[in-house]
């Protein structure tokens, strides 16, 4: 019955439709923007009745609460992304620094080093 009056009056439902409840919306359903919050405004009450039309104000609030939801599983699914990334990363670092440091240690050689025998060419005496 809603519809139908507001069909006659005029009126579009404050809410557009989300097609099936899936991830993708129609193109009628924008995303909700801090502005559409700050500068809404709601109409009157009909038949004389002061005040905002109560279900105009709740379907608005509805939507408000829909689109919060969804931005806070978007910031915890961007979170938990940015986790895995940070342990990735220091794993690698991790690994990286221990391989340098074995490349280090072996080419390393104590101090006073000499090898028992020094490959090169053979001293001739002079003539």
């Amino acid at each position: 019955m809603r519809h139908l009056v507001e069909r006659l009056l005029g009126r579009r439902s404050a809410v557009p439709e989300r097609a099936g409840g899936t991830a993708y919306r129609s193109a009628s359903c924008v995303p909700l923007r801090p502005a559409d919050v700050r500068t809404r405004r709601f109409g009157r009450t009909r038949l004389g009745r002061r005040g905002l039309d109560p279900e105009e104000v709740l379907i608005f609030l509805d939507r408000v609460a829909a689109e919060l939801a969804d931005a806070q599983r978007a910031a915890e699914r961007a979170r938990g992304e940015t986790h895995r990334i940070k342990d990735a990363l220091r794993r690698w670092q991790s690994e990286q620094a221990q391989a340098r440091d074995l490349l280090r240690n072996a080419n390393q050689r104590p101090a006073g080093y000499r090898p028992a025998h020094a490959p090169g060419p053979a001293l001739l005496p002079y003539r």
